[in-house]
């Protein structure tokens, strides 16, 4: 098979800098697996690299997608396996490079996953249902995903809940198209907090919260902004006047950030075959002897 690195981490652990100084040594493009960063006008928020800060290295899956436009998993999974394969056909190497857990596992697993776009009327049902209610529903319909499903993730449970309303229960076999090397950045935890606020309170002094105003004065829905999650669903809380003060919806988002990390970590955890580096011990140089090896350079 073809060879794919992967570049990841938990938010602000420094991948993206990183995955950049790794690929113009190994002549690679980037394709970005970030959720959020497929989305135009999402720039701030979502830490998308700017023209300088690439270095010229090509970047893939950034800006592909419009504020308010159903995006999924789905459409990642294509888009990229189209930007690894045209990079392979030109004779230079592939990086993804990114934070969704979810995003990286379709591609590195080789996912099969429903073709087409989900009925928006059963959506909207299941969307409408409390957390309880689609437990429920799990347990009549579809059992055995109670143990596969993060109950406590409503978005995964509605997922869960659609599959069993359409009969889609069988499970399904991953087919992997890539080998590949997948490369975790790691700091101790008070330093990555320390990070986490660091970069929190450089966002906001770029303007974060005007990005969001922006979003939302050319047609950005609040439910769209709001499922977005993190910066831009406090942001939006913010400016719905939903904190008593600019303090406390900063002291929030910062907890959400770090709680994310977490989650983050527990998700990376589960992959068995991710080779962590220590981002305070020489990490180009560990990443290098890696790629190197996987290469066989």
């Amino acid at each position: 098979m073809d060879k794919l690195v992967v570049i990841t981490g938990t938010t602000a652990s420094g991948k993206t800098d990183i995955g950049i100084d790794l690929a113009l040594k190994y002549n690679a493009e980037i394709v970005s697996a970030d959720s959020r960063q497929v989305f135009k006008g999402l720039d701030i928020g979502s830490g998308k690299v700017t023209p300088e800060e690439t270095k010229g290295v090509p970047h893939h899956l950034i800006d592909v997608a419009e504020p308010n436009d159903f995006f999924s998993l789905v459409n990642f999974q294509k888009m990229t396996y189209d930007a690894i394969d045209d990079i392979l056909s030109r004779g230079i190497k592939p990086f993804m490079v990114g934070g969704t857990g979810l995003y990286i596992n379709s591609v590195t697993d080789g996912y099969n996953i429903e073709k087409g776009f989900p009925d928006p009327r059963l959506r909207r049902y299941v969307s409408e249902k409390t957390l309880e209610e689609l437990i429920e529903i799990l347990k009549e319909k579809f059992p055995e995903a109670l143990e596969k499903t993060d109950l406590k993730n409503k978005r995964r449970v509605e997922r869960a809940v659609e599959r069993a309303l359409t009969g889609d229960t069988k499970d399904r076999v991953n087919t992997p198209r890539y080998e590949t090397l997948v490369i975790g950045v790691t700091w101790p935890r008070e330093v990555l907090y320390q990070r986490i606020l660091e970069r929190l309170d450089r966002r906001l002094d770029m303007g974060m919260i005007e990005e969001v105003e922006n979003l939302r004065a050319n047609g950005a829905t609040d439910e769209f902004l709001y499922g977005l999650g993190l910066e831009y669903r406090y942001i939006l809380m913010y400016l719905r006047n939903e904190f008593e003060s600019f303090s406390a919806f900063h002291d929030k988002l910062f907890m959400e950030i770090r709680h994310l990390a977490k989650e983050q970590m527990t998700w990376f955890r589960k992959r068995r075959d991710i080779h962590w580096i220590d981002m305070q011990d020489d990490p180009f140089n560990s990443a290098c002897r890696l790629i190197d090896e996987f290469y066989k350079l």
